[in-house]
């Protein structure tokens, strides 16, 4: 603000103040402010006998409904095109509505340990554990239910009674967990680490799977993730990692929530014998060939035929179809691959 400004601005104020202190009469029959175009005549409503001033009242000019404060002069001084009229019989608007917050992502819970921290009073410090009723004991406060809250939801619960028992005036809490152990997840079938874990933020299936160590060799890349539904039962949702490794396909990011379960089934294999570097059991890749299937197991041997291979299979009435197989034929699930030896 420069000097013309201000000096323009403290001439306002002046002339508000004397308007004040007179009485006038320009919001009872409509004003209009020189120099501002952007102000019109008022048309407030009949006037009103003025209410006596309450003792401790803000400084204002009450004429019929309409109250001119001192803000409408400053901004016309200023050159701010606005006309403030206050009518006291609109109401106020209603604040609006604060957007409810997510779901905590950590939720304390029964069994987890504690350890509260109030700032510049280490007497109130002290380590726990959330006991079964979903509560931890707080020094000279006693219970206060922390279950299913945050840790910082429940450090200001904790702050809350503090204050509410006039122990501490404005008292600053923290909570810290060094174990977090009433949320966890387990990892079965086909994994290298099966086991249970403790549930951290934001934890996906990957996380999971990384935790446990990754799939395992004979691990299908289809897995299932076991959660509770609505009525309790178990639902199973299956989760494809294929295209993590291809490329191709969108990248799984399913969430894990405290009490799912994750099971890895074993992958569909083929079998491999004879004439082979290793013959065993393979995972089978989707549309895996007799020739990757070979190199799978190592290669041949220098004895082995890339012309003599039989392939032997189960078709539908459960019994074994045996045939000769080319080294671009596709192989199937539960195929025992046979590479013979070599007549010359």
């Amino acid at each position: 603000m420069d000097a013309r400004h201000f000096q323009t601005a403290l001439l306002a104020w002046g002339t508000a103040a004397a308007w004040l202190l007179s009485g006038g009469v320009a919001a009872a029959q409509g004003f209009e402010m020189e120099g501002d175009p952007t102000l019109t005549e008022a048309q407030p409503p009949p006037a009103q006998e003025a209410e006596p001033p309450q003792a401790g009242a803000p400084s204002e000019a009450r004429r019929g409904n309409w109250r001119v404060t001192p803000a409408l002069l400053i901004d016309g001084a200023m050159g701010v095109p606005e006309q403030r009229l206050i009518d006291p019989g609109m109401p106020t608007p209603a604040p609006a509505e604060a957007v409810e917050s997510d779901e905590p992502l950590l939720k304390l819970g029964v069994g987890d340990q504690v350890n509260l921290q109030v700032f510049g009073r280490p007497e109130f410090n002290t380590t726990t554990y959330v006991a079964d009723d979903g509560s931890i004991n707080v020094p000279l406060v006693g219970a206060v239910e922390v279950a299913g809250k945050s840790p910082s939801a429940a450090a200001n619960a904790v702050a809350r009674a503090l204050k509410g028992g006039e122990f501490l005036v404005n008292p600053q809490v923290s909570i810290v967990l060094p174990a977090f152990k009433s949320q966890q997840v387990s990892v079965l079938g086909d994994v290298r680490n099966p086991g249970r874990y403790p549930l951290e933020s934001r934890t996906t299936v990957l996380d999971l799977l990384a935790q446990a160590g990754g799939i395992a060799e004979t691990g299908s890349t289809v897995i299932y993730l076991l959660r509770a539904g609505p009525d309790g039962k178990p639902l199973r949702q299956p989760v494809d990692l294929r295209g993590l490794a291809s490329g191709s396909g969108e990248v799984p990011d399913v969430r894990i929530r405290s009490g799912d379960s994750v099971y890895v089934p074993r992958a569909e294999q083929f079998y491999v014998y004879g004439e082979v570097q290793n013959p065993n059991a393979y995972r089978l890749d989707p549309d895996t060939t007799v020739l990757q299937a070979i190199t799978r197991g190592g290669g041949l041997t220098p004895r082995g035929s890339d012309s003599r291979i039989v392939i032997k299979r189960r078709v539908k009435n459960g019994k074994y179809q045996t045939f000769d197989a080319d080294l671009t034929d596709t192989v199937h699930a539960d195929d025992v691959i046979r590479v013979k030896e070599r007549i010359f």
